[in-house]
């Protein structure tokens, strides 16, 4: 499925946009209009980065923290050190498991999206910004043929971005 996203400045340009796509026999229900008094993003299922990425944290998580753990402990026990001679045997092995489960826990930070949670990342964080901001997304849905027939529809109105996408 193939996507375009132009973003529209007001509420009376988005609203020109799709006459003009009517008016050019643009299938209407392969048109959206995010924004106030439309759709919102969530009901649209524009997808929030940030709980995507702390869903993954969190999935992530559930394998690395145990598997960091018995990782400390086994490297404790495997190289014989005495890192924490105040702890004694249990103790090492109990700390080195700990310091792994912690490693584990950073893992699923990183390789989780935590990384995105913190940067931000993807398209959809800019699109929800622009909607909060007050303006207009239009969403066409189709072939590759409709999205360029959509795509020199709006170019005239001047959309202040345009962009196309692939879904695979």
């Amino acid at each position: 499925m193939n996507y375009l996203v132009a973003v529209l400045s007001d509420r009376i340009k988005a609203e020109e946009a799709y006459s003009a796509l009517e008016s050019a026999n643009v299938p209407l229900e392969k048109v959206a209009i995010l924004g106030r008094g439309y759709q919102s993003a969530d009901e649209y299922g524009l997808i929030d980065p940030n709980d995507q990425a702390r869903k993954q944290m969190r999935l992530m998580s559930l394998w690395l923290v145990p598997f960091g753990f018995v990782a400390g402990v086994l490297f404790d026990s495997i190289t014989g050190l005495n890192t924490f001679a105040w702890a004694g045997t249990l103790g090492n092995k109990l700390i080195s498991g700990l310091l792994g489960a912690a490693s584990g826990a950073l893992g699923s930070f990183i390789v989780g999206g935590g990384a995105g949670l913190a940067f931000g990342s993807g398209d959809a964080l800019p699109y929800r910004n622009r909607l909060e901001a007050g303006k207009y997304l239009l969403v066409v849905k189709g072939s590759e043929g409709l999205i360029g027939q959509s795509a020199r529809v709006l170019k005239p109105l001047r959309p202040e971005n345009m962009q196309g996408y692939s879904a695979q």
